[in-house]
């Protein structure tokens, strides 16, 4: 169902720019809280049919990848509009008219907030376009996609309060020359958790979303429908259960590495715990808005997400391996032609300071210093090559997500 301006009849949709319902026809604008729509009491509770109610069961199961598909009818032009089984909110494809359906509203549990959008469909992929533009290793086309498609979604979000507690033990290896210490040292405390949004769609990737975060809560508005207007929107599909172990798996994460944090130097690692994570009962149901862009490069599917409120961009780009092994292999030349410079200048300085001191000094000290000096110079070439490892990671690791055919799926069933 759409909402109606009240001056042309045209279809309202929600404008992130001036945070008003906008009418495209007319012009008119109006706060969300402001319009309500006079069909609303007579669509809310007509029900989204399953594909095989209305073509047949064979039909349905002939169509594989949209068995999880309904049929809702739009108020507006009749057409058969098809969603998913979690759908909310989206568009029309015949007329192109936001269409809210509200059975799903009424049926579910009613969001209780909601976080309008602050960024339009033009600042989103501007804000990709800042983000990716300067990139020494992004291919040439990627810096210059052509967006497939490029969907305001708002996710379903649980946003809790929890306490957790826990005890643990840590063990600490600190290597010295050839010779390593071992120390084990106790840990234990407690962390208050306040505001922890949980993706609550399992149609997504709980990796991806929590990359969006932060979100500024203070924002959040009390939940109206015509906030979903123009846009998509899915509804919570996870259970208690659910909610509680991804509560549980977050909040150990960031206390184990906050106590990590507090064992200084040294490689650390857990090696026993014991903790548990409360849950305050009062948790709040939100929809939070994202764009998804999704474009094609050499044969695969990428999605970047953007955070709704806040222009954050979460991705991971195909990188120019041959520049880059290229430049890699230079710098690690460079370096090791510096290092040697440096090497040979120092010794050259302690050769030739220690060939004018009187013989009673040792040649210990000398030896001793360049062996400090041999050891400093590995050790940063280590450090050096550890930290491009993790940064190579990194960079897979976000490649992944952007690439991932489930975060692909959940947007390419968005009607056009």
């Amino acid at each position: 169902m759409a909402t109606l301006c009240k001056n042309c009849g045209h279809a309202l949709v929600f404008d992130p720019a001036i945070q008003k319902v906008r009418c495209n026809q007319c012009g008119s604008t109006f706060f969300a809280e402001e319009v309500e729509s006079e069909s609303k009491k007579y669509v809310q509770d007509k029900k989204a049919l399953s594909m095989a109610e209305v073509y047949g069961q064979n039909t349905a199961n002939a169509v594989k990848e949209y068995l999880d598909c309904y049929i809702y009818t739009c108020s507006e032009c009749g057409g058969e509009v098809m969603i998913t089984g979690t759908e909310v909110s989206t568009k029309c494809v015949y007329c192109g008219n936001p269409t809210v359906v509200f059975s799903r509203i009424s049926k579910q549990e009613c969001p209780e907030f909601i976080l309008p959008f602050a960024i339009t469909k033009e600042q989103a992929l501007a804000c990709i376009n800042k983000e990716i533009g300067h990139g020494l290793f992004v291919p040439d086309a990627v810096k210059h996609f052509t967006p497939e498609s490029v969907h305001g979604i708002y996710i379903p979000y649980w946003i809790v309060d929890a306490d957790r507690s826990e005890a643990a033990i840590i063990r600490k290896k600190t290597s010295n020359g050839k010779s390593s210490t071992i120390t084990f040292h106790g840990r234990s405390g407690k962390m208050h958790l306040k505001n922890l949004p949980v993706d609550a769609c399992t149609m997504l990737s709980d990796e991806s979303s929590s990359r969006l975060e932060p979100y500024d809560f203070s924002k959040l508005v009390l939940f109206d429908e015509d906030y979903l207007l123009g846009f998509y929107s899915n509804s919570s599909d996870v259970t208690y259960g659910d909610l509680s172990r991804a509560v549980e798996n977050r909040a150990s994460k960031m206390f184990d590495e906050m106590m990590l944090e507090s064992v200084k130097g040294g490689t650390k690692t857990i090696v026993g715990f014991r903790g548990s994570t409360a849950i305050n009962p009062d948790v709040k149901y939100a929809l939070l808005p994202a764009w998804f862009v999704t474009f094609e490069h050499e044969g695969k599917h990428h999605t970047i997400l953007v955070n709704g409120q806040t222009g954050k961009v979460v991705c991971g780009l195909p990188i120019r391996k041959a520049l880059f092994f290229t430049l890699l292999t230079i710098t690690c030349i460079l370096f090791a032609v510096l290092f040697s410079i440096i090497f040979y200048h120092i010794i050259y300085a302690m050769m030739s300071s220690y060939a004018s001191r009187p013989r009673r000094h040792s040649s210990s000290s000398s030896n001793n210093s360049s062996g400090k000096i041999v050891v400093g110079l590995i050790a940063a070439g280590v450090v050096m090559a550890i930290a491009g490892v993790k940064k190579i990671k990194n960079v897979l690791a976000k490649l992944k997500l952007t690439q991932s055919s489930k975060t692909f799926n959940f947007t390419k069933k968005r009607q056009e």
